[in-house]
């Protein structure tokens, strides 16, 4: 069923809010034959924006196949690398003698199969006939590469939670192999990942914390939608039922959220099943306690995870504090020692609750989980 307010799946069309530069961005980088990653905070729009440039890509006559896999239960360079493989000949294949065909030109000599009886009870397009070395890494890596050229058509391959890499016993098995593979094929431009993540801090772990990716993996950061986007947005969807509601009220909703349309649309459906005609405060108070009621067992589960300091230093981190290791602030916050207030950050940064930018500044990931923090588990007063 159609509803002004979608927050259950990705959006495009008229249903795209703003970020129409961020789309022009990644739509050059991809038809340059560029590698992106994408990593935001989770429900921030990035699957919207992936499908919003390859829709446009498509309106401008550019012709691609895409491909798309998810690493989020990915625990073995085996099991990504099987994934990988079964994906990309799905993308061009589709019956037991091409599947065959395929890994006997693009794998041959190395540990995977395809076997025929695996295929036919469970589906799994491809095998391994005996342990994982590196050559199989590597032949792995460089196939779609192989693949786009001998068919002379653009391959896009979107990796989404890429993030979970970071998890494998030794991360650095695919992912050094995988930059030594984006180096050798620089010069290709037939073939693009997207590496898409939510756990922004592992994703700068993996894209900024080391050498590798460096300068053969662009990254498009997700411009905020603006205010005035936002509101429009949530007045047309108010007034395809014949509702109305007060720009204040809308605004200060876009600000509690800090922009963020999964959040407002979600609020906003709420709103519109609680009301009829003029939308009054109380039923955006009341809506409010309803999105919050529906996320609090997340919202617990999180605080009753960190420790005594590191609930210490998210209480600073919400009462503005920007530089931990004052004595000042250790003294206030009871963070023993700045050694200590280290130890924090990574933990917090590791757990995905805190985010630092350039000029390491903190923020709070969640804009409800913020306000939750605030009102709820601190019990300051709003």
């Amino acid at each position: 069923m159609d509803t002004p307010f979608p927050y259950a799946q990705y959006v495009t069309g008229k249903q795209f809010i703003g970020r129409k530069s961020d789309v022009t961005l990644l739509g050059n980088l991809l038809s340059q034959g560029e590698h992106v990653t994408i990593y935001e905070p989770p429900k921030t729009g990035i699957t919207s924006l992936v499908q919003q440039t390859l829709f446009n890509m498509r309106l401008s006559g550019k012709s691609f196949t895409v491909g798309q896999l998810s690493a989020l239960n990915i625990r073995t360079p085996e099991a990504f690398l099987l994934r990988l493989g079964s994906t990309l000949m799905r993308m061009v294949a589709s019956v037991p003698e091409e599947y065959m065909k395929m890994t006997q030109q693009y794998l041959g000599g190395t540990h995977f199969v395809f076997d025929p009886r695996t295929y036919a009870e469970t589906g799994q397009v491809l095998s391994l006939g005996w342990d994982l070395d590196a050559e199989d890494i590597l032949a792995m890596l460089r196939m779609p590469f192989r693949l786009s050229a001998d068919r002379n058509d653009r391959f896009i391959l979107i990796i989404d939670e890429f993030q979970c890499l970071s998890l494998l016993d030794n991360p650095d098995v695919l992912l050094r192999p995988l930059d030594s593979v984006l180096r050798d094929q620089r010069d290709h431009r037939l073939f693009s990942f997207i590496f898409c993540g939510s756990g922004v801090n592992a994703m700068k772990g993996i894209f900024e914390g080391s050498l590798l990716f460096h300068r053969v993996v662009e990254r498009v950061c997700i411009s905020p939608a603006e205010e005035r986007e936002i509101s429009e947005h949530v007045q047309r969807g108010f007034l395809a039922g014949g509702k109305v509601v007060n720009q204040d009220l809308i605004l200060g909703a876009c600000r509690l959220f800090r922009g963020n349309l999964w959040y407002i649309n979600h609020f906003c459906a709420i709103c519109d099943a609680m009301s009829r005609g003029y939308i009054m405060e109380p039923v955006f108070v009341e809506a409010l306690e309803n999105l919050v009621s529906m996320h609090e067992p997340h919202f617990k589960e999180i605080v009753n995870s960190l420790t005594t300091h590191q609930v210490s230093l998210l209480r600073a981190t919400v009462d503005g504090v920007t530089r931990f290791s004052s004595a000042d602030v250790i003294r206030k916050y009871g963070l023993n020692s700045s050694a200590n207030v280290k130890r924090v950050k990574d933990a917090l940064m590791k757990k995905e609750v805190l985010v630092f930018d350039e000029n390491d500044t903190p923020s709070l990931m969640d804009p409800l989980f913020e306000y939750w923090v605030k009102k709820y588990y601190f019990e300051i007063p709003q």
